[in-house]
């Protein structure tokens, strides 16, 4: 007779290396949304600007915007490596969700490679409204995939999708305005301190409005985290946008910009912690059960030790290359 080994025999060479890979998976996370979270926020902020902003923009992202995607494509591979049937699941339930996700990338891609093509300023302006467009739409459907992972929701258009890529939206603006006042000199960099002293303000209205639809208007659409969790990640998430403000108005760039990324770590941790000890809600499939094997996890383990420091490293050595302020025509 067969007899069926139960999950708490699996060993592991370290005890808790399944949740060490779903943490590990929430962390690329939280690295894609602050990295290119900016970049979608220079897009969108792009909107406002004119002729030599426009090209001040495009020379202070252009260096590296293409590098951030990275993060998109490990976060694809981390949960693949680890998570597999959570990786299937979440592409067979939203795959339309992540077709208007890579839709968006192309469509800033575009927007912003193509644009000097052609000398012609309807050309500019239909690459420039591209630029603008993928850049919202972007966040807007990745918080929407994120709140249906999360969450476990049914219907993939539903108000608490909306209000969670409502917030990627407005969080990335922060994040755009805070990394253009680095990047900008002059009146850019003063408008991008206003910018991003409204998103701040915006973005903690979004939020609050976000937790009170869940919690007033449609109580039943999805499983709430608890007081507790929910008040520390409010409580975070105001502290952060807080200092952020005071930072701003100080003129402390720098110190703004931890803030900012301060909001997106709230963010993610808020989604991994009350997640967890399930990685998929909507299949009710908890961390272990979704893991692969030990031998796998293992070998993972050693890969992911080995390359993942080489691409921070070269994160670290691409952002020192291109730390200066930028100007109109370097790109």
């Amino acid at each position: 007779m067969t007899e069926l080994v139960s999950m708490s025999s699996v060993q592991y060479p370290i005890e808790s290396l399944p949740e060490l890979w779903f943490a590990f998976v929430f962390a690329v996370l939280g690295a894609y949304l602050l990295l290119d979270g900016f970049d979608f926020g220079v897009g969108m902020l792009y909107a406002q600007a004119d002729g030599d902003e426009r090209e001040t923009m495009h020379a202070a992202f252009g260096p590296v915007w293409k590098a951030n995607e990275v993060w998109l494509v490990l976060f694809g591979t981390v949960l693949f490596a680890a998570f597999p049937a959570v990786y299937a699941n979440l592409l067979s339930r939203h795959y339309l969700l992540i077709f208007a996700i890579l839709a968006a990338l192309v469509l800033r891609g575009i927007g912003s490679k193509l644009r000097e093509e052609r000398n012609s300023d309807r050309w500019h302006r239909v690459c420039d409204r591209s630029f603008v467009a993928g850049s919202t739409l972007a966040p807007f459907f990745l918080g929407m995939l994120v709140a249906n992972w999360r969450f476990g929701l049914e219907s993939t258009v539903n108000g608490t999708a909306i209000a969670v890529g409502l917030l990627l939206v407005t969080l990335s603006v922060v994040l755009g305005a805070s990394f253009l006042t680095i990047k900008t000199r002059g009146d850019l960099r003063r408008t991008m301190r206003w910018y991003g002293f409204l998103g701040s303000i915006g973005y903690v209205a979004v939020a609050l409005a976000a937790i009170s639809y869940l919690i007033v208007v449609d109580p039943g659409s999805a499983p709430m985290p608890s007081t507790v969790e929910t008040a520390v990640a409010v409580g975070g998430t105001i502290a952060f946008a807080a200092l952020g403000i005071v930072a701003n108005r100080r003129r402390q760039d720098y110190g703004w910009a931890l803030s900012v990324a301060g909001l997106a770590l709230v963010f993610v941790s808020f989604l991994a912690w009350t997640m967890r000890p399930a990685v998929d809600p909507a299949a009710a499939l908890s961390i272990r059960e979704a893991v692969v094997s030990p031998v796998a996890l293992e070998v993972n383990s050693i890969v992911a030790v080995t390359f993942v420091p080489l691409i921070v490293g070269y994160f670290v050595l691409l952002y020192s290359v291109f730390s200066g302020p930028a100007t109109a025509g370097d790109y």
